[in-house]
This record gives C-alpha cells, sequence and structure tokens, in this order.
C-alpha cells in the first residue's frame, strides 16, 4: 500500500518539475541583469552566492535588494532586470563555456557578484496551478538572517543545496551537467518547503500551508480531490465554523477553497487524458464530477479545449 503523500509531495506528482541551471554570472559593478519574459511553463529563478542585487519594481517602486543565501522565484514569468544599483552604465558581460556551464563575466572591478540563473520547467497546462498559486515575485531569505521562522533543520539543508550546487558548477565533473539539473529540482521542493514554514510570504499557497488550523483541508483536496467535497465538510474537517473557514482560506490563500478543488481537479484530469485507455467518463468520475457532461463543460472553461480536443492535441506532442 502506498503511503499518503503530503500537499506538497501530491504537488509535485501531479505537476512534476524539472530545474535547469542556465547560467553562473560572476561580474564585478558596474553590471546589470535584463531578462525578458519566459515562456508558459517556465518560473525564472536566481541564487546569489556571493555579493548582492537590487531587482527592480516593474511598477516603479522601490529595487528589492538580493544579498548571499537569497534565492529569487519570479512565479509569474515576467521580464525582469537586476542590477549593481551604481547607476553606471554597466560593462559587457561575455560567455564562456567551462565545467558542464556557461559562465557570464564582465570587466568591471568593483563589487563582486556571483550569481546562479536558472529556470523550473513544467508542462504548461500546470501553470495555472504552480504560477496562480505561487508568489509573482518572491525572496526567499535562506541564510535566516532575516527574521525568518523556518525549521533550522529546514534551513541547513537548503544551505547544504546551495554549497553543493555552487561546488558542482565550479568544478568539470563527470555528470556534473545532470547533477546540477538534478540538483536545480530539488530547489523548488526545498525552497517552497522553506518558504512555507517561514511565514513570510504574501497571501497564497505557501502561507496556507503555513497556517495549521487550515492544514486538513490543504491536505484533503490534495490527497482525495474526487471526493464530492463541500466547504461545510472542509470547515468540519478544520474544526471551524463555516463562515470562518471561507474567511480564513481566501485570506491565506487569496482565493477560494472551491478554486483551489477545481484547479488541482483539472490538472488531475489533463493528466489523465493524456492516457490512451482512460475514458472521458472515468476521468469525470476520478475527479469528482456526477455527469461526464458537468466534466467537458467544466474542463473547457478551465482548459480552453473540449476533453477530446486536448487528448488529441497532447497525442501530437508526445
Amino acid at each position: 500500500m502506498s503511503p499518503t503523500l503530503d500537499w506538497l509531495s501530491r504537488l509535485l506528482e501531479i505537476t512534476p518539475v524539472r530545474g535547469r541551471l542556465d547560467l553562473r554570472c560572476q561580474y564585478g559593478a558596474p553590471w546589470r541583469i535584463d531578462q525578458d519574459a519566459s515562456a508558459a511553463g517556465e518560473i525564472p529563478y536566481h541564487v546569489v552566492l556571493s555579493g548582492s542585487a537590487l531587482l527592480e519594481d516593474p511598477d516603479g517602486g522601490a529595487a528589492q535588494r538580493i544579498a548571499a543565501g537569497d534565492i529569487l522565484l519570479l512565479a509569474d514569468g515576467g521580464a525582469h532586470s537586476l542590477h549593481d544599483g551604481s547607476g553606471a552604465r554597466p560593462y559587457p558581460a561575455r560567455n564562456r563555456t567551462a565545467a558542464n556551464l556557461i559562465f557570464s563575466e564582465n570587466a568591471g572591478e568593483g563589487d563582486r557578484l556571483d550569481l546562479l540563473c536558472g529556470r523550473f520547467m513544467f508542462t504548461p497546462v500546470h501553470a495555472r496551478l504552480l504560477r496562480g498559486y505561487l508568489p509573482t515575485r518572491s525572496v526567499v531569505r535562506s541564510s535566516g538572517e532575516h527574521g525568518t521562522a523556518a525549521k533550522p533543520e529546514t534551513g541547513a539543508d537548503l544551505a547544504g543545496l546551495l554549497a553543493l550546487m555552487r561546488q558542482e558548477s565550479g568544478v568539470d565533473s563527470l555528470g556534473g551537467r545532470a547533477m546540477l539539473d538534478a540538483l536545480s529540482t530539488a530547489l523548488f521542493a526545498l525552497t517552497l518547503r522553506f518558504a512555507s514554514e517561514s511565514g513570510e510570504a504574501p497571501a497564497g499557497l505557501l502561507t496556507l500551508a503555513g497556517y495549521p488550523r487550515l492544514a486538513p483541508a490543504l491536505e484533503a483536496m490534495f490527497h482525495d480531490p474526487g471526493h464530492p467535497w463541500t466547504l461545510p465538510l472542509l470547515a468540519s474537517l478544520c474544526n471551524m465554523s463555516r463562515a470562518t473557514f471561507v474567511r480564513l482560506f481566501q485570506e491565506k490563500l487569496g482565493r477560494s477553497a472551491s478554486d483551489l478543488l477545481t484547479d488541482i481537479r483539472m490538472t488531475l484530469a489533463s493528466n489523465e487524458l493524456r492516457k490512451p485507455s482512460a475514458s472521458t467518463g472515468a476521468v469525470a468520475d476520478m475527479v469528482g464530477y456526477q455527469s461526464e457532461a458537468a466534466f467537458q463543460r467544466a474542463f473547457k472553461l478551465h482548459i480552453g479545449l473540449t476533453p477530446a480536443r486536448w487528448r488529441r492535441m497532447a497525442d501530437t506532442e508526445t
């Protein structure tokens, strides 16, 4: 018998994420990085190994400083800019390939930056569940110097992972490329674990996960999304009234429990419809719909395609 998975393990089971380390940037000030918007199935990340950088606010507000040990996730995949903050014209960067990785360097002699740049990749149809429930832009401060309250062992694990990424990206070892991508994949899960424990994330899935009173409902929806859940049932799991449950869920997640449940169900359905042996009716029943017609309407509203068209499109991609 398989063990019951926690919500994060279940999320990553139904929305598999692969990490890819693209660059190690080693710059002296003045420097600047301008990165275009990412594809629909990507979340860019940056890890500051040493030095610091300023992340520009796309709305024109104050820039946000990120320092050594910080991990920047851009869940919306939007274009973004990092720079040293001097305002001076940056030195041009040049690339060289070494140690299974591309290094980007410049001739600047000011304060040094050592930065890992990569992306987390997933099937675009999973973007709604991944991008939609994570903070648009989040800085996870693994050093613990900014008042984070994550478990000490999680912080130690994350620091160890970053140290291994630094080491593997600096030497030309057998299997190094595979190791870097495997470590990047692990980075996604460990960063989400750390952020959910720190309690510093804005409203979203990480804040919800870090609020123990709502944990039973979160676990239930991920573990058994096909169950005929109602708001009173979910509230009873959390030992609270329906009104209190609805208010707290909206406050912590920024969206309703029904929204999250539907997104989990449609993500599962899109996965199942890729299997030739799975009939539309069987998939509808598995994700909690009493009729195939109701499921087809919900699927088209959510995905933008009928189940049949989605299945045909998925077949051409495999």
